[in-house]
């Protein structure tokens, strides 16, 4: 057995079911008993964090052919984190952020990460 899981058992605690690098990490699941007596697993809702919850790094302009996964790998440097971009720039539809060229996409912050303080302050 995998000695991470064996500590977890024995002290009771559940790993989580996503990945830290998840947008669904830390929200919780939950189970449904169908009428056929199948189990269905399924996330509770998350919901988007308040923007003012991520400090502003860059404002990028949307050009022709952007994707979402592309300015992810770009400017996080992983096209998975596309999440966070979503996340910090209140999209509930992820195609409307490269949807208009022209369009600005604002570069922030893991939510709840400060900006750092600079001497110019």
């Amino acid at each position: 057995m995998d000695p991470v899981q064996a500590f977890l058992q024995a002290n009771s605690l559940t790993p989580p079911a996503f990945p830290s690098t998840s947008r669904y990490y830390g929200i919780p699941t939950s189970q449904l008993v169908q009428g056929d007596g199948r189990t269905v697993v399924y996330v509770q809702r998350r919901f988007l964090p308040p923007m003012e919850n991520f400090a502003p790094l860059q404002v990028v302009t949307v050009v022709a052919g952007d994707r979402l996964d592309n300015l992810a790998a770009r400017w996080l440097g992983d096209p998975l984190q596309s999440w966070r971009l979503c996340d910090a720039n209140g999209a509930m539809q992820p195609e409307a952020l490269v949807a208009n060229v022209g369009a600005t996409l604002t570069i922030t912050l893991p939510e709840g990460v400060p900006a750092p303080v600079t001497g110019d302050q």
